[in-house]
């Protein structure tokens, strides 16, 4: 491997290091607080994203249902084809963009609003069209990606996971959840073997 490769894979673990340590300064409690309190009293959560937006919203969709919020993932293909349906009054959808313009994204959110659906975006642009149209807006920080081009979503698909993971240990706290609760819907692997032990 050459001495240059090696420099940009270390650079890596230096710059997302550094968003995450950022990123909680960004964070305003009030927007955050109100985002767990739609999460806490939806019967149902949807979540919502494209390309590297959409693989950490499935993720963020199993953390949910690991402390038994019932969630799952709504591809933007499927929910204009009837998938929203999933969702009722006062339920939740949680959008992620990085620039908040995602075209898939919009007639979606739009279906959202006409059916009572509360909507979360977590996007870097405020102002943006997914923004304006939410119940409750966070705002992503993002310093760089990692790749010397600063194109691929590195960076701000581990910025948009920690502010998942974030999510989910404030609604574990709100929602009172016990790790037994926890052993019993995972019993296997290495961590259910480990909360199941007698």
């Amino acid at each position: 491997m050459k001495k240059e490769s090696f420099e940009q894979a270390m650079n890596a673990f230096e710059i997302e290091s550094k968003c995450i340590a950022e990123f909680a300064n960004y964070i305003d409690e009030k927007s955050f607080s109100d985002a767990v309190e739609l999460l806490k009293n939806a019967e149902r959560i949807g979540t919502c994203g494209c390309g590297h937006s959409g693989i950490a919203c499935q993720h963020f969709s199993h953390l949910l249902c690991c402390i038994e919020r019932p969630s799952r993932f709504i591809s933007p293909a499927e929910a204009p084809h009837g998938a929203t349906g999933f969702l009722q009054k006062g339920d939740v959808m949680v959008f992620a963009s990085r620039g908040g313009k995602t075209s898939e994204l919009l007639p979606i959110m739009e279906i959202c609003r006409k059916k009572g659906i509360n909507i979360i975006t977590v996007t870097e642009n405020v102002s943006s069209p997914l923004a304006e149209g939410a119940n409750v807006v966070l705002k992503q920080y993002v310093n760089r990606e990692t790749d010397k081009y600063n194109s691929q979503g590195t960076t701000s698909t581990t910025s948009l996971c920690v502010l998942f993971h974030a999510l989910q240990a404030a609604l574990i706290e709100e929602t009172g959840y016990l790790n037994e609760q926890f052993a019993l819907i995972h019993p296997h692997g290495a961590v259910g073997e480990r909360l199941n032990k007698k």
